[in-house]
């Protein structure tokens, strides 16, 4: 009987499961550290999904929905993210160097250290997004809703919102 306790204790200290980088996408779905660059995954619900240390480099995630996802150190390099839901996500120090953001939705997102330089921010909403350390280098955020909620960044801002 001995031995049974030592197996079941065991099984409960085991390390998590490793990603599933081949499983579909779908809610909660674990692609931490998966890659997925060039690949299109147009539309899909991602939401709750565990994107840390994923890559998604020239990928098309296009009018998807990536609410409350788990994301820190995420890869999105030169990726199409237009229309793109990532509400309550938390992607602390990812990269979205040089992608196109156009109408993406970061509402209440933790965007601490995250790194946007190039990217395009047309049209996305920031509202109670937490921004602080977060590098926007050349980034075009024209008719952005700020932080605020409230204050939409004037036609020509880059950088910063005007």
């Amino acid at each position: 009987m001995a031995g049974v306790a030592i197996v079941l204790t065991a099984s409960f200290f085991a390390a998590p499961a490793s990603a599933g980088c081949s499983d579909p996408p779908t809610p909660g779905v674990n692609y931490q550290g998966c890659s997925f660059d060039r690949l299109t995954m147009e539309n899909v619900d991602l939401t709750g999904a565990r994107l840390r240390d994923a890559t998604f480099m020239r990928a098309n995630l296009s009018e998807s929905n990536l609410s409350d996802v788990s994301a820190q150190r995420a890869k999105f390099n030169s990726a199409t993210l237009t229309n793109v839901n990532f509400d309550g996500a938390v992607l602390f120090q990812a990269d979205f160097s040089r992608a196109d953001l156009t109408g993406a939705s970061f509402q209440g997102a933790d965007l601490r250290q995250v790194r946007f330089f190039g990217a395009t921010l047309r049209d996305a909403d920031l509202t109670d997004a937490t921004m602080s350390g977060a590098d926007l280098n050349r980034a075009d955020l024209s008719g952005a809703t700020w932080m605020d909620g409230e204050h939409v960044c004037r036609e020509g801002s880059v950088g910063r919102c005007n």
